[in-house]
This record gives C-alpha cells, sequence and structure tokens, in this order.
C-alpha cells in the first residue's frame, strides 16, 4: 500500500515538472514571438513607410524646383506623389491592424475578417454567430488567432471561417481548401498560433488531414 501510494505522488510529480516545464516553453515562445512582431513591425515600418515617404520628400523637392520650368514634369510628380502617399497609407492602415484591429469596434468582427481576407487575396467565407456582446480583449484576441489562422493558407486556396458561442467559450474553425493542399500543415507552423489561443487561457487542436485545419476556443470572461 504505502509503495502504490509513492508511486502514485510520484507520477503526480513528475506530471507536474512536466507540466510547469511545458508552461515554461510556451511562456518563452510567447516571448520570443512577441520580440519577433516587434521586430517584424520595425522593419516593415522602416522598409515600406519609411521609404513611401523618403520618395515623398524627394519628389516635393524636384516638383518644387521644376514647377515653373517643366510644369508637366511637375504634374507628373504630383501624381507619383498622390500614390506614395496612398501607398504608405494603406501599409501603415495595415501595420495598425496588427497592433489592435479598430474596425472591430465600428464594423464588428465578421465585417473585420472579411476585409482581412480580402486584403490578404484569400477567398474566404466567414461566418460568426453572436460576436455582438464579446468583450473587446477576447474579441481582438479571437481576431489575432483567426488571422494568424489565415495567413497560413496557401496561395490559389480557399478558406472557411467559423466563430460560434460554446457553453462559457467562443469557438472558432479555419479551414482551407483547394489546390496544392493534400498535404496535412505542420504543427510546426501552427506553433506561434498555439502560444497566442493558450496565453489567453484557450485550447488549440488540428485535426489531421489535407490542408490547413485548426480549431480553437478561447474561455469568456466569468
Amino acid at each position: 500500500m504505502g509503495a502504490r501510494h509513492d508511486q502514485a505522488l510520484q507520477a503526480k510529480i513528475d506530471q507536474l515538472r512536466l507540466e510547469m516545464a511545458e508552461l515554461r516553453a510556451s511562456r518563452e515562445r510567447l516571448v520570443l514571438a512577441a520580440d519577433a512582431d516587434r521586430r517584424r513591425l520595425e522593419r516593415n515600418l522602416h522598409e515600406s513607410v519609411r521609404q513611401h515617404l523618403v520618395a515623398l520628400a524627394i519628389n516635393l523637392q524636384r516638383a518644387a524646383m521644376s514647377v515653373d520650368a517643366d510644369p508637366a514634369a511637375a504634374g507628373a510628380l504630383l501624381q507619383e506623389m498622390r500614390d506614395d502617399v496612398q501607398r504608405a497609407l494603406d501599409e501603415t492602415a495595415a501595420l495598425a491592424q496588427r497592433i489592435y484591429p479598430a474596425q472591430l469596434d465600428a464594423r464588428g468582427l465578421a465585417a473585420t475578417l472579411r476585409s482581412a481576407a480580402m486584403s490578404a487575396g484569400i477567398p474566404a467565407s466567414v461566418e460568426v454567430q453572436g460576436s455582438a456582446d464579446l468583450p473587446p480583449e477576447v474579441a481582438a484576441g479571437l481576431y489575432l488567432c483567426c488571422l494568424e489562422a489565415l495567413e497560413q493558407v496557401r496561395p490559389g486556396a480557399r478558406a472557411a471561417v467559423a466563430v460560434r458561442h460554446e457553453e462559457g467559450a467562443i469557438a472558432f474553425e479555419v479551414i482551407e481548401d483547394g489546390a496544392g493542399v493534400e498535404e496535412a500543415r505542420s504543427e510546426g507552423d501552427l506553433e506561434p498560433l498555439r502560444d497566442r489561443v493558450e496565453a489567453l487561457g484557450g485550447r488549440l487542436t488540428v485535426p489531421y488531414g489535407p490542408g490547413l485545419h485548426v480549431v480553437g476556443s478561447i474561455p469568456l470572461p466569468r
């Protein structure tokens, strides 16, 4: 009896140690993922938005010098400047969406997800049930989870996104379908998504099958 009790106790201790190690590993991946997100944002700001603004400053100088001597050239430069400003605005808006999706407040989860899929060039059906009463932090977390899943969809494929209420939680599912999705997606590709879901206290499963298929749930505040 005593030996069995000791073995059971040791098994529980070993299980707790394993869970603690997995938790530490998950938290470390979250920190690394957050650092990678910040580096990506900085790189995008430097390589895209900043370049458009530098080009705009250069064209402003050229237009100022040619406005009297060559009005046609000045007009062409003004058109280039308008294009640079629009591209900078579009890319700034896309970067802002990665930080906090402000469209959620104005348009809701379904419309924001459809807009994100359209911007990424992914034909997607989006079905969202009962998201109007979600707390803002849950809606934002859910949006970012679905967005990260959509970013894993292969070019040329379609996607289906479904969001629904479950008891005490909000569940989501993203399925990829189309050409070139015969092979199952490696779970290693989905570690950042899994970490994000688990950081919100949720769970993510990856049913085996062709293409991308993720099923997740995020608990609702009590």
